[in-house]
């Protein structure tokens, strides 16, 4: 049998080549899982900045719509402050009596009853250019005093009036004082009947108010109502 002297040599030599081969294989696997980590964790990383992200832009969405809630809030406040365009109020009507004393009579006159104390006044208004006469005299020479005359003048500029209609008075009993305040309350009461919308600033003033005072009576034993006599012990 004839042995050749390179075989044993060639034997290790492959083995070696064969060791090496699996170790470069095993290198490139570990390269190649390396890799294939890194490409995760970088595609995580991008994941997570992209969530980030859209966080980031849900919070700016949500604050801008908090702040567009709350301008809208402010003008809504601002409007309800008076500030908005007159435009888009609507008037206001008016408050209604719910009862009227003063009546109309078949000419389209107003009339209205008035009392004070103890005078009583017949009033009646028309349309017309301002002329008062009370008791076939003019206000002027009636009353003497300019306190009376205001007074009886105040319910007409209420319901700006004043100058615009006639007013004719009849009243009797009393004093000056009494027939004034008769006089307002029975004008009143012929202006809410020709015009119920002035209730409201009628109301308002006090002249639809019938003042209930009146002189308290003398009682017996005493010189006037509570004034008494002067006391004498003996």
């Amino acid at each position: 049998m004839i042995f050749d002297d390179d075989t044993p040599e060639t034997s290790d030599e492959a083995a070696e080549e064969a060791t090496e081969a699996a170790e470069e294989e095993a290198t490139e696997e570990e390269a190649a899982e390396e890799e294939a980590a890194e490409e995760e964790a970088t595609e995580e990383e991008a994941a997570e900045e992209e969530a980030t992200e859209e966080e980031a832009t849900e919070e700016e969405a949500t604050e801008e719509e908090a702040a567009g809630e709350e301008a809208a809030a402010d003008e809504s406040s601002e409007l309800t402050l008076g500030e908005g365009s007159e435009e888009d109020e609507e008037p206001r009507v008016p408050r209604q009596p719910s009862l009227i004393r003063g009546k109309i009579d078949r000419h389209g006159v107003a009339i209205g009853t008035g009392r004070r104390k103890t005078a009583v006044a017949r009033v009646r208004i028309t349309d017309g250019d301002g002329a008062m006469t009370i008791n076939g005299r003019e206000l002027d020479q009636y009353f003497q005093i300019e306190r009376d005359r205001l007074v009886i003048e105040a319910p007409l500029k209420a319901t700006e009036t004043l100058g615009s209609v006639n007013v004719w008075v009849r009243v009797n009993g009393g004093g000056p004082t009494g027939q004034a305040g008769a006089i307002v309350l029975g004008i009143a009461r012929a202006l809410q009947a020709k015009n119920p919308n002035l209730h409201e600033a009628l109301s308002d003033g006090g002249y639809l108010t019938r003042d209930g005072r009146m002189v308290e009576r003398k009682k017996y034993g005493y010189k006037k109502a509570r004034k008494s006599f002067q006391f004498s012990k003996r």
